[in-house]
């Protein structure tokens, strides 16, 4: 007995039924669900933070491959908090274009999803970067001087150069959410839909790409930690360091070109290369 839908009838059937439902939800439900998403995402990223802080040795940085997989690893419990109890994640959404090119949905329909989802996934994520990185005391420390070099790496390399970097990375970790979500919709009990997010997750977060969602908590939390001269002072950055990690690099620096990345990765190369692959030619009733 197969305990997963196979690849054909799961682009075929699930998700051209997936992609309806979420073109035709409310606008209400749809935003509230996709803050519901933004806290998720929140919540694994401060997860992440938490788990990358400490790694040293005489003040250096010390095994940095096993730290980022044990940050890959925890931060996976973003999408199983997505896919199991179920929200709406903009990047998952990208998988849209299943029923976009099936003309199952329009691109009226898509976009405004996406918009809303992603509007929705933002309110989420800086609440909870807000709560956890002003409010909650977490960050008054090594933690806050974590999420503030995470951050600063996110918005200050500068640049061409930077922004191609962003892009590809932003392409790549894509990619592998949306063959998570993939994956995880094809598992047929919830054992299966953990180990199915998992791996792709621990993947992308471990190899350094570059998630929309998760940086609208990283980049916030980074900022509300700069108000703590413990985590100031721990993160080795100077007053004059710090200037440039503000809301304006945030969007400039790392939100258009992640966002432009991981829809490439997304909607592109997973959602519309596996139209091609299994649904092109027939029209599916779902």
């Amino acid at each position: 007995m197969v305990n997963f839908t196979p690849p054909a009838e799961l682009a075929k059937s699930s998700f051209i039924t997936w992609g309806k439902a979420r073109a035709n939800n409310s606008i209400s439900k749809l935003f509230v669900l996709a803050i519901l998403a933004g806290v998720f995402i929140g919540f694994a990223a401060h997860l992440a933070t938490t788990v990358s802080t400490g790694w040293t040795i005489g003040g250096a940085p010390a095994l940095f491959g096993l730290q980022k997989f044990f940050a890959g690893a925890v931060f996976s419990v973003g999408l199983m908090l997505v896919i199991i109890p179920g929200s709406e994640l903009f990047t998952g959404n990208n998988l849209m274009t299943i029923a976009l090119m099936n003309k199952d949905i329009t691109l009226a329909q898509m976009l405004r999803n996406w918009g809303i989802v992603i509007l929705g996934n933002f309110v989420g994520s800086i609440f909870l970067a807000w709560m956890i990185a002003s409010m909650s005391g977490l960050t008054d420390g090594a933690v806050g001087a974590t999420a503030i070099n995470i951050a600063y790496g996110k918005v200050t390399a500068g640049g061409m150069m930077h922004n191609s970097w962003f892009f590809f990375r932003a392409i790549g970790c894509n990619w592998l959410v949306c063959l998570a979500v993939m994956m995880a919709l094809a598992a047929k009990d919830i054992s299966g839909k953990v180990w199915a997010i998992f791996f792709p997750i621990m993947a992308f977060v471990t190899s350094g790409f570059e998630h929309i969602i998760a940086n609208m908590y990283f980049i916030p939390a980074g900022i509300f930690s700069k108000a703590f001269p413990n985590a100031v002072a721990a993160s080795g950055k100077s007053a004059e360091q710090l200037v440039n990690l503000g809301w304006r690099t945030m969007i400039l620096d790392n939100f258009i070109v992640v966002t432009l990345g991981n829809i490439v990765g997304g909607a592109i190369l997973c959602g519309v290369v596996y139209w091609w692959i299994y649904v092109r030619g027939s029209k599916i009733e779902a």
